[in-house]
């Protein structure tokens, strides 16, 4: 007697985009069996899409959560703060790192991320040249927050906004986060019997915010919002993202083949310089500078650098070259830059013209406080508003 089709699935087959490097993001909800030991099922399906990948000759870095997950396991304890969760994070590592060794022929190579290896841009080159060199002799680099030594204040966040920060540097050509479920709907599939699948989802908007409501699982930091806030990411350095299910073995057997069963978000710019991606990404700087609604026209409307006369304020204690972000009169995080003044002299010079500089500093920098090439807008719209 012939089986009855399997029932269609909710997501059209699609294309996706020639791509050469990926990174993937995996989280806690498909490396754990609900009590907070890790399962195997999962990881080895998703371990066996990375073997074809590589049989292909391509290069993929992995972004895994699990460990915080992973350490519950191994404690009686499973309540407590910041502190516990370093301990948690130390303890998992080992037990996480084994799984994925055990499940993929290739070396494996634990890569730690702080919040400082991000914003020092030494350090962010550092990182950068690490995991090439690792692509370079065929390891399988697994990312992960540096949860043993983070506090909250100088943390990355969520695997999903780390994953984007990956991506960008290393340049990749796509992100795919497997998720629990197919992908993003137009409300919550459990909760909204209308909701339905969205494909396609070619920007980021608030209203497309609104659609990811509900949280993380109980073993997870994140949830779809995280995942939409770091595919933004991913689409304004023009790397594509595709969001899919990591334990549907058609996904998986799509993604093999360049064919997606899940919600892609395209690119929406083209690609940015090196420093002016590195800068975009950047965690959110406690150093502000605080600027007029002239300077704020000026950088998005004639592509200007910011000159002492637009200052009106400045928070933190930063040295010259130092990343701080900048804030509209009326509080908008609007971009983000090197300064090239130390805090103290830059509030000595705020609204002088350029050629005061000396004058009043007795040494001089250049005209300007942050250099056009130095400079990246987070929303142009928004910062002539």
């Amino acid at each position: 007697m012939q089986e009855d089709d399997p029932q269609p699935h909710p997501f059209p087959e699609q294309a996706l985009p020639p791509w050469r490097r990926a990174v993937i993001k995996v989280g806690s909800s498909l490396l754990t069996d609900g009590r907070g030991e890790l399962g195997r099922h999962n990881a080895a399906a998703l371990a066996g899409l990375i073997a074809r990948f590589r049989d292909q000759g391509r290069e993929v870095l992995l972004v895994s959560s699990g460990a915080v997950a992973a350490g519950r396991g191994l404690m009686a304890q499973r309540r407590g703060g910041m502190i516990q969760r370093q301990a948690l994070a130390s303890l998992g590592q080992t037990p996480m790192l084994a799984l994925w060794q055990d499940l993929i022929e290739e070396p494996v190579a634990q890569v730690l991320l702080s919040h400082d290896d991000l914003r020092n841009r030494r350090r962010y080159l550092n990182a950068q040249a690490t995991l090439q060199e690792l692509l370079h002799h065929g390891a399988l680099p697994i990312v992960n927050e540096n949860d043993t030594v983070a506090v909250d204040e100088l943390k990355l966040g969520d695997n999903d906004n780390l994953a984007a920060a990956v991506a960008t540097l290393v340049d990749a050509d796509v992100l795919l986060i497997a998720t629990d479920i197919h992908g993003l709907y137009s409300g919550h599939p459990g909760r909204d019997p209308s909701a339905r699948p969205l494909p396609l989802v070619k920007c980021i908007t608030p209203e497309v915010m609104a659609m990811a409501s509900g949280g993380a699982g109980r073993l997870g930091t994140g949830g779809m919002a995280t995942k939409l806030e770091a595919a933004s990411k991913a689409a304004a350095a023009g790397i594509d993202t595709a969001l899919f299910c990591g334990h549907d073995p058609r996904a998986l057997g799509a993604l093999a083949d360049d064919r997606l069963l899940g919600t892609r978000i395209p690119a929406h710019g083209p690609r940015l310089l090196a420093r002016k991606l590195w800068l975009r990404h950047q965690p959110a700087s406690r150093n502000r500078v605080r600027i007029d609604d002239g300077a704020c026209q000026a950088l998005a409307s004639r592509g200007a650098s910011l000159l002492p006369g637009g200052v009106t304020g400045v928070e933190g204690d930063f040295s010259s070259r130092a990343v701080v972000d900048l804030v509209s009169e009326q509080g908008r995080r609007i971009g983000r830059g090197l300064v090239q003044y130390h805090a103290s002299d830059l509030q000595r010079i705020a609204g002088c013209h350029s050629e005061e500089i000396e004058d009043v500093l007795g040494f001089h920098n250049g005209d300007t406080v942050i250099r056009r090439d130095d400079l990246v807008l987070f929303d142009q719209a928004a910062a002539t508003h």
